[in-house]
């Protein structure tokens, strides 16, 4: 049996709705290629995100924990942010690791990308293995981000994961590109 995709919806038009610092929100009347009829859609658009697995000569990972505003708890997650204009994502993973943990990777492997949810967002998170990574200074925190730094010994990991220990959609999806590229690596 041959499946065919569903069919695009076609743009009639777009509008800016608001800029909000690190994202901005557009709504898109979109055409169903069904009834033909109109429907608004919203979309934020925003830079480039990375994250990084980062790994220590002891098969320890560098964890930060953070206070989160959309949930308003304190998150256990990898180091990331924003690639920043004229950054590539591995010199964007590094600046993220070293100013969220004061750690530096000996080197940096792309776990590829992916889109953090494609029915709202038009950007790819690029997720990074940062090995042989070790302590090279202060943590370098912003007026409104406070990081500290946990070791997770890589062999815990999987019951911090099954506790609910870790519970960033795109940081499980980033140590579970990191588990395939391990697997494939050894």
């Amino acid at each position: 049996m041959t499946r065919k995709h569903p069919p695009t919806w076609r743009v009639l038009d777009e509008e800016h709705l608001q800029h909000c610092k690190i994202f901005d929100v557009h709504r898109a009347t979109m055409e169903s290629p069904a009834t033909g009829q109109p429907h608004p859609f919203y979309r934020i658009a925003s830079p480039e995100w990375v994250n990084v697995v980062a790994l220590t000569q002891s098969d320890e990972l560098v964890m930060v924990r953070q206070f989160r505003h959309g949930s308003r708890v304190v998150t256990l997650e990898i180091p990331g942010g924003l690639v920043d204009p004229g950054e590539t994502p591995a010199e964007a993973g590094g600046r993220e690791l070293m100013e969220e943990s004061g750690y530096r990777a000996g080197r940096l492997e792309s776990l590829g990308s992916i889109n953090p949810n494609p029915a709202l967002f038009a950007n790819r998170v690029h997720m990074l293995a940062a090995l042989d990574c070790e302590w090279a200074g202060e943590i370098q925190n912003t007026s409104t981000e406070h990081t500290t730094v946990e070791l997770l010994p890589l062999a815990r990991l999987h019951d911090v994961l099954r506790d609910g220990g870790i519970d960033h959609a795109l940081v499980v999806a980033a140590l579970y590109a990191f588990e395939l590229w391990r697997s494939r690596s050894t």
